[in-house]
């Protein structure tokens, strides 16, 4: 096969506004390290952290909710999800899927012409559990706003589904985060979890994959969304904002408290969030869209025995579990909508707007 010299790439140069990130049609292609595999992106999930590392949400000088507009005060030197510079010019997307069309000198020749989808996890593949070492696709090497992109062959799957690339690539990033968040809380058919923001990628994965485990799950999430939200499963579903929530939830599962508390949203909201879980419950965040400074009555984490888990770098087998998962059909995509990549300004800006249920990508 020839390959082209240059190829369409959506680049972010700086950290800022939607104008940081320019559309190229002329872009170098990838370099293919010995261990890298060359994949021509079939599409591209947008996520949070797109937004985040673009805007520089993640710096300790930020306070405010996730809004997609750059910040004037952005850190210097934590500007990013592992609190570290990022190199510029890079091409972001962590969601690539698509056809490996050349392998390195360390790589695979038979998996030239086989689908994959990318983890979204870099690792030291010499101590792959050291969390110290991780790194992530679209942040700290360039991901899949592109018609191509290279992955490391230790951090892609092959897939055999008949799902589309679009429907594949709204898996990887917001299932496996929820999977991570599952996973630390240790959530079992025993639990009833309370999800927030719901209707999102990672919201509606942690509806999915709660009710796998065998939880019962209450989903919170603008009603005009909660349609879709009862055909994942969810048990229950109330208002995104409730104005007592110990009360609605009470009416809705017919008691106040639940065990789990999975949030994304963080914000105002915080406290009441809190105050449902039952004494023991665990708390498991990876996300904090509504703002990630919140107030917590230290008597309530400690006079009832509850458990905070953060959640961001995840153990190599849940991208495993997860493509078993998508193989067997346990669990199904939640495709917003599409934009072709020259788009994916206002795609994001659609993201934002958060008038969507799941995912949105964009097709090279």
């Amino acid at each position: 096969m020839t390959l082209p010299n240059t190829m369409n790439a959506y680049v972010l140069h700086a950290h800022g506004d939607m104008d940081a990130m320019r559309f190229h049609t002329d872009w170098p292609m990838p370099e293919i390290g010995a261990d890298d595999v060359l994949i021509k992106v079939g599409a591209c999930g947008l996520n949070n952290t797109d937004v985040n590392t673009r805007s520089g949400w993640y710096s300790k000088a930020v306070t405010d909710a996730t809004t997609g507009d750059g910040f004037e005060n952005v850190g210097a030197e934590d500007p990013a999800w592992g609190g570290a510079p990022l190199q510029f010019p890079r091409i972001q997307g962590a969601d690539a899927v698509g056809t490996v069309v050349a392998v390195g000198a360390h790589g695979d020749a038979a998996l030239v012409g086989q689908r994959v989808m990318v983890d979204c996890w870099l690792r030291n593949w010499n101590d792959p559990l050291n969390r110290d070492e991780t790194g992530y696709f679209g942040s700290e090497r360039d991901g899949g706003f592109a018609q191509y992109t290279t992955a490391d062959r230790r951090n892609v799957a092959v897939i055999d589904s008949p799902l589309s690339d679009a429907e594949l690539a709204t898996f990887s990033c917001s299932y496996s985060t929820a999977e991570g968040m599952l996973a630390r809380a240790d959530v079992s058919s025993a639990d009833t979890v309370l999800v927030t923001g719901a209707s999102g990628g990672v919201g509606s994965a942690l509806i999915q994959l709660a009710k796998r485990r065998g939880a019962t799950v209450v989903a919170l999430a603008s009603e005009a969304k909660h349609a879709q939200m009862a055909e994942l499963g969810a048990d229950a579903l109330l208002p995104r904002a409730p104005d007592d929530l110990r009360a609605t939830l009470r009416h809705a599962i017919g008691r106040d408290t639940v065990t789990v508390v999975a949030d994304i949203v963080g914000g105002p909201n915080f406290s009441q969030v809190i105050d449902v879980l039952a004494r023991g419950g665990r708390f498991t965040c990876s996300g904090a869209i509504a703002g990630p400074i919140v107030d917590l009555d230290l008597r309530t984490l400690y006079l009832r025995d509850l458990s905070f888990f953060g959640s961001t770098v995840i153990a190599p087998q849940v991208f495993t579990d997860l493509v078993g998962y998508i193989a067997a059909g346990e669990v199904k995509p939640l495709l917003a909508t599409t934009y072709p990549l020259s788009e994916l300004a206002e795609a994001q800006q659609a993201f934002i707007r958060k008038e969507h249920v799941g995912n949105i990508v964009v097709i090279p």
